[in-house]
């Protein structure tokens, strides 16, 4: 399989732009294709069963500090995609990564540049990034 980089994603992408060039159109598919990739993992919860959700609160030992916290945090996921599963988020996924770099394209935005911006981010704040 061929390696894809991101501007090559999002050129292929703006090729396809036609009838959601409106930006419009695009925010709202991106919303639409989030609310997909979140209705495909609740079906493989529900519907399937390859997963299952066990969340509770997360604990930490009191003396933990804030760099340990993730040594002792869960993702409340039980089981593996199946096969089935795997390939309607692939598809759901890819869908949401489409109107992400269309958005981009949009904008005009390079999408690299956006990502190696996150990446620096998360390099200068690491896990204070998301608090």
């Amino acid at each position: 399989m061929e390696h894809l980089d991101c501007s090559s994603f999002q050129e292929a992408v703006s090729r396809c732009l036609v009838r959601h060039k409106s930006i419009l159109d695009c925010t709202s598919k991106l919303d639409e294709a989030s609310a997909r990739v979140n209705r495909a993992i609740a079906k493989a919860v529900t519907a399937c069963g390859c997963l299952k959700i066990s969340a509770s609160r997360q604990t930490f030992p009191s003396d933990a500090s804030f760099s340990e916290l993730r040594n002792f945090t869960t993702s409340h996921l039980e089981g593996t995609l199946c096969p089935e599963c795997r390939d309607v988020l692939e598809s759901e996924i890819g869908r949401t990564l489409f109107y992400v770099a269309a958005l981009c394209d949009l904008l005009d935005l390079d999408i690299e540049e956006v990502m190696e911006q996150e990446r620096e981010r998360l390099s200068t704040l690491g896990i204070f990034n998301l608090t």
